[in-house]
């Protein structure tokens, strides 16, 4: 692993590998604690996650950069990450402290066919271009731990017919107490300036809301590159270097984004479906979407019957 190729964490198992913890109780909700993360960084690194992560630290010697603001972990903060963002870490080994706090991290398969699936993009601190971290009081922090807690004792007991809409009850309430926080700490926002990572996402869910799906198909790279003022091949290497994936890879994640939503809240057939998207032939969309997720389209619209 260069550098420059941040390492992709694909699932929350793969996290808890990586960071030499134990088994997660749940493949798709995990309540990690630092404590007992076993893994020593001994070299920068970035990384890239494909589930959201809400961390409260304490007493961690690391350094990290998040789009284009760095953070100093030394005091207990709050920390929210969105699916596909870039963190690059590096450890201060100056520091001899053991690091303590706790992680949720939740896959968007979690929350798909659950109004929670929509509603956790509305929350502005997910955002590469308004993220801040959050500094909580002992009271707030004891409060949304409790709440992770919460979270952990369901996953750690027998699964039953209530047990996702129990979690996410608790999440959707951990959600809007940080939000709460935020507005405290935040009253007025400073808004970074545009960077091409947050730009090229609003130019996505401008393109992807609007109806040039299917009129036009997928946006090509160079419409992408035209749109954000400069070349194909300056973006490419650009992404390519931030975030492993070539622009085309990119654009691909979001649309699988837009088809899991279309196919667990819509009753539109796979036909129906890939048209909306741009796809001339449904068997192409079948084949990009089992490609991505290794469920074709029927058998990811099943595992929520």
């Amino acid at each position: 692993m260069t550098d420059q190729q941040p390492l992709r964490i694909k699932t929350i198992s793969e996290f808890h590998e990586f960071m030499q913890m134990p088994k997660p109780e749940h493949p798709l909700v995990s309540v990690a604690r630092f404590e007992d993360i076993k893994r020593q960084c001994t070299a920068p690194f970035s990384r890239i996650m494909d589930f959201y992560s809400i961390a409260i630290k304490r007493n961690f010697n690391v350094k990290m950069k998040y789009g284009q603001q760095a953070y100093d972990f030394n005091e207990g903060i709050m920390f929210c990450m969105s699916p596909g963002q870039v963190l690059r870490v590096e450890m201060d080994h100056t520091q001899e402290r053991k690091p303590t706090g706790w992680n949720l991290l939740i896959h968007p398969d979690f929350l798909w066919n659950t109004p929670l699936a929509k509603t956790i993009k509305k929350y502005a601190y997910f955002d590469y271009s308004v993220n801040e971290a959050l500094f909580l009081s002992s009271k707030e922090e004891e409060l949304l731990i409790s709440i992770m807690q919460r979270i952990d004792e369901e996953c750690r007991a027998n699964l039953d017919h209530f047990s996702q809409d129990v979690i996410i009850a608790q999440i959707e309430l951990l959600l809007t107490y940080t939000d709460r926080f935020y507005h405290r700490q935040f009253i007025t926002r400073k808004i970074s300036n545009h960077q091409v990572l947050d730009r090229l996402e609003q130019i996505l869910a401008e393109y992807f809301k609007s109806d040039n799906l299917s009129k036009y198909g997928l946006p090509t790279v160079a419409y992408i590159a035209e749109k954000l003022n400069i070349s194909p091949n300056y973006l490419s290497g650009l992404l390519k270097a931030l975030t492993g994936q070539s622009t085309q890879q990119h654009i691909h994640d979001k649309l699988i984004q837009q088809a899991k939503e279309k196919l667990s809240t819509t009753a539109l057939s796979v036909s129906e479906i890939a048209y909306e998207l741009g796809f001339e032939h449904p068997q192409s969309f079948s084949k990009l979407f089992k490609t991505k997720t290794n469920l074709s389209p029927v058998e990811f619209r099943q595992s929520f019957n």
